[in-house]
């Protein structure tokens, strides 16, 4: 009897063990909605890891003197026909511009939604004591440097070339301030120790206008780039791969295992949860019908939904009047459509978040920011060109999403608005940044790539002199 008491406790506890395991089986895993570890949601401590960031010398031209330049010019963006910076450049103008150390950004939509460059310069010229948010630590030597940061605002000069330039003179270099100021900024990082020592390969551009650094970017392929996808940079044809295109990089060039997907600074106010309100339309979009390249699949999109129930597309432009239109039918729809245009994304999937709008996204070859930490299927939904382009398809699949399964998108949105929040409260864009908000994303982001950064340097330095290797990846 006795020596049955061991087998029985035995059995029971396989059989226990058993259970578990099929309990276990029954509830398939899944991830969580926002993966943060505790120290990205806390001030940084001497403790914690930090990246250590090195701002490379450039004259200050190259940044907040731009913005001077900016305001102090005259007439309206040629592009959209009006200014929406008109009473804010009238009173800087008049009466604060020589006393600015560092300006405003504009507020002109087609500039504002690239300011990323803003933000991140702004943290890093911070004081030290008031930086304890921060993931990044200024360091004022190369040689303690884990990256060396470029603080040229290449975005603001891109869009001042293109919106008060010559009329089509952006893609010509006679006669462009934009290529000028470009040309000087690669000579002059080129030149430097620090990026002769590393190939450049620890160097950060923010790159977040897809024309940005237009006429150079080949030369400064090897750094890190921050940008808001590769729409525009790389095309996988065999005629621009044969080198022959100044502005073109090989796809080689550019890889998610060494850049950065920022997010677009959004243009819309945010909408708590808590202020959220009953929702009558069912899809909304509101933005150019007539795209190039990819964005073809817009114009067909239109052409399918504009008649359909319960939807809106509204053609317009982001000035005053279409910001306030924008608004509203954000707040009043379920869904808001992001189909691909110039290149496969825009700030509008950001507006669509801060609006808790359930971002539709048709868009194939769309990357998206901070993947990994945020589980985009959580809150919005994917569909493909092709099924989006049947007749009747999407509509009626979005009308056959229960209102649990809408309204837990909105919850999940709602955790996530502060992630692509740039803006840390000061006019001049330096003070303390939010702990959670965009910029310390991106700084985490550069530092999880820094392993593979040191080893690229470390594997050219043993290359014999002379040896040319090809890129070979294309890693997605």
């Amino acid at each position: 009897m006795k020596s049955s008491i061991p087998l029985l406790l035995a059995f029971s506890s396989l059989s226990l063990l058993f259970l578990l395991f099929l309990s276990s089986k029954s509830k398939p895993f899944s991830p969580p909605l926002i993966s943060l570890s505790s120290s990205s949601q806390k001030p940084s401590s001497p403790s914690q890891p930090r990246l250590k960031i090195f701002v490379a010398d450039l004259p200050r031209s190259f940044n907040y003197g731009l913005l001077d330049r900016f305001w102090s010019l005259s007439g309206m963006d040629s592009r959209i026909g009006v200014d929406p910076d008109a009473d804010l450049r009238a009173d800087i103008s008049a009466f604060r511009r020589r006393s600015l150390e560092r300006p405003p950004y504009p507020e002109n939509p087609l500039i504002k939604q690239y300011s990323a460059e803003y933000w991140l310069l702004g943290d890093l010229e911070t004081p030290e004591g008031l930086r304890g948010a921060s993931f990044a630590e200024r360091v004022y030597e190369p040689d303690a440097a884990d990256v060396v940061f470029v603080p040229f605002f290449a975005t603001l000069s891109a869009e001042m070339e293109l919106g008060w330039g010559r009329k089509l003179g952006f893609r010509k270099k006679e006669g462009n301030e934009d290529y000028r100021r470009q040309r000087e900024v690669v000579d002059r990082i080129r030149g430097s120790e620090a990026w002769r020592r590393s190939g450049g390969r620890d160097h950060i551009f923010v790159l977040t206008d897809p024309v940005a650094m237009w006429h150079v970017r080949r030369e400064i392929a090897s750094a890190i780039l921050l940008v808001v996808d590769f729409g525009g940079w790389y095309r996988l044809d065999s005629k621009s791969s044969n080198g022959n295109s100044s502005h073109m990089i090989q796809h080689t060039q550019v890889s998610l295992l060494k850049d950065v997907i920022v997010p677009y600074t959004h243009l819309l106010p945010r909408l708590k949860l808590l202020e959220n309100q009953h929702r009558d339309t069912l899809l909304y979009f509101k933005g150019a019908k007539h795209r190039h390249r990819g964005g073809l699949v817009r114009e067909k999109l239109w052409d399918l939904l504009v008649d359909e129930p319960g939807v809106i597309m509204e053609e317009g432009f982001p000035n005053a009047t279409g910001r306030e239109q924008s608004i509203k039918g954000m707040r009043t729809s379920e869904f808001c459509l992001h189909p691909a245009g110039d290149t496969p994304t825009s700030c509008r999937l950001f507006d669509a978040v801060m609006s808790l709008c359930i971002p539709v996204v048709v868009s194939d070859n769309i990357e998206l920011p901070f993947e990994g930490v945020v589980d985009y299927t959580q809150f919005s939904v994917f569909v493909s060109v092709g099924n989006a382009l049947e007749p009747k398809w999407l509509v009626n699949y979005l009308r056959s999403i229960s209102k649990e399964k809408k309204d837990r998108f909105r919850m999940n949105m709602a955790r996530v608005q502060s992630i692509f929040e740039y803006d840390n409260g000061s006019p001049s864009g330096v003070g303390p940044i939010q702990p959670d908000g965009a910029v310390n994303h991106i700084w985490r982001k550069v530092y999880q790539k820094l392993p593979m950064i040191r080893e690229a340097i470390i594997r050219e330095k043993r290359k014999p002199q002379g040896v040319s290797i090809p890129l070979r990846c294309h890693c997605t």
